[in-house]
């Protein structure tokens, strides 16, 4: 994969300044200085993974200005055939050449020069490894959160990100959404004071895999879906992989379940997590740092996790509003008031501070965000760095995998967000959300 081509692609050629690494813009932009995007300026995708979120992610990118969809990777043959369908259809219907390539294996996409990006949507445990080979191609990145399973893997998407100067865009998208977007400029310009405490709503870590094992479904590879998976207890079972059938090809099942076990995922601590840490991190200018120390709910009393930042701002997972006690949300918590938001909604002790004409986001649309895919197709364009970058996506990671190390050690774990170390603590640094041990003949570059 180190192999590339050194012509300058036209995607290059359209935003010769270098990358930059400062300056987050708050609001996206849809427009590209009000012109309409020439069909030589269009961008061309790749998608790896076309489950439900590869579905939505290119239904989003589909209302994007300028873009082509050339070709689409899964495990899954009933999968493939739904994206070539869907792909084609829009195709004709807005009247572009209508063809997508669909492939078994993401390397062979990845060979072809005529696509500028990358948009990744598989289980967690995929995404180092189709991210780094995708920047390597030369391809820009957009990934969906969280950004890994683990904190190495994060630590080597950033490095390949950079190394390659690739524009890389993670799925955090409620960065492109009014209400998060008002949250944090008020808690960015002191509107409430300075921050003492943040209330983060996410939900449960996971728990040990549990399924009975069944028959893999001849028309899935469950073998290539495992890839660096290493441990003998994760087998198939139809909720690991939604099954799809004639004639709607929906899944059939709950949404994405491989997620809440602790050998294929990070549970609501890494979903939601990935979400509302995210934000909270971003008012917070915390962005590529975080937390020093990470105590587990339960341990000697300790009613919430609780995370505990070098500034002296402290924050906890629990409930964010008193009235609905299990939404997820984020409260801050400041010397002059408070802010509360979540989906949908924001609220403040001081009612002046918001506009009444807040608009208000329906329910669903958050996995359908085309602003997040037109913020990151303008970034290819400029080659600056798009609203939710790798380093953003990898320090909320590396948060929602300390809090699980911790709850998995029933006790306080310091980290240096500086040097991502835990100092002479040999038991952490071991565990498995540090550095994962794959299988032959994966193995992790930049480690």
């Amino acid at each position: 994969m180190e192999k590339k081509s050194k012509k300058v692609t036209r995607r290059e050629f359209l935003g010769m300044s270098a990358l930059g690494l400062t300056g987050l813009t708050i609001l996206p932009s849809w427009t590209i200085n009000g012109m309409k995007i020439a069909p030589s300026d269009r961008i061309t995708l790749g998608f790896i993974g076309l489950g439900r979120q590869g579905i939505g992610d290119f239904h989003a990118f589909s209302q994007c200005p300028g873009v082509q969809v050339l070709a689409g990777s899964d495990v899954d043959s009933m999968k493939r055939d739904r994206f070539k369908n869907v792909v084609t259809g829009w195709q004709e219907k807005n009247r572009l050449q209508s063809k997508c390539e669909t492939y078994e294996f993401y390397e062979d996409m990845l060979e072809r020069e005529d696509i500028d990006a990358i948009s990744i949507a598989t289980p967690d445990h995929w995404h180092a490894l189709t991210a780094i080979h995708s920047c390597q191609s030369g391809k820009d990145v957009y990934c969906q959160k969280p950004l890994s399973y683990t904190i190495s893997e994060s630590l080597s998407m950033v490095e390949a990100a950079r190394k390659h100067k690739r524009v890389f865009q993670v799925g955090s998208q409620q960065r492109s959404s009014s209400e998060f977007q008002k949250a944090v400029s008020l808690v960015r310009e002191g509107k409430i004071g300075h921050i003492e405490k943040v209330y983060v709503r996410i939900g449960e870590p996971p728990k040990p895999f549990d399924l009975p094992e069944m028959p893999v479904p001849s028309n899935l590879n469950f073998r290539q879906w495992l890839g660096p998976l290493n441990d003998p207890k994760v087998h198939y079972h139809p909720a690991m992989c939604p099954p799809i059938a004639p004639p709607d090809y929906q899944e059939k099942g709950d949404w994405a379940t491989w997620r809440y076990y602790r050998e294929t995922g990070n549970g609501f601590t890494g979903d939601w997590g990935a979400h509302h840490f995210d934000i909270a991190q971003w008012a917070l200018g915390l962005d590529g740092s975080g937390p020093i120390e990470y105590i587990p709910a339960g341990y000697n009393g300790t009613k919430y996790t609780t995370l505990k930042y070098a500034n002296g701002i402290v924050m906890t997972e629990q409930p964010f509003r008193e009235d609905k006690p299990d939404d997820k949300g984020i409260q801050f918590i400041g010397t002059d008031g408070w802010i509360k938001v979540a989906r949908g909604y924001i609220e403040c002790s001081d009612p002046s501070l918001l506009e009444k004409s807040e608009k208000e986001i329906k329910a669903g649309a958050f996995e359908v965000s085309a602003p997040h895919m037109q913020n990151f197709l303008d970034s290819m364009r400029s080659r600056q760095n798009p609203i939710a970058p790798v380093e953003a996506g990898c320090s909320t990671n590396i948060l929602c995998c300390l809090i699980n190390i911790a709850t998995e050690l029933k006790r306080p774990v310091k980290w240096d967000p500086v040097t991502h170390s835990f100092g002479d603590d040999k038991e952490a640094q071991s565990h498995r959300l540090y550095w994962y041990d794959y299988r032959n003949p994966y193995k992790l570059p930049y480690w």
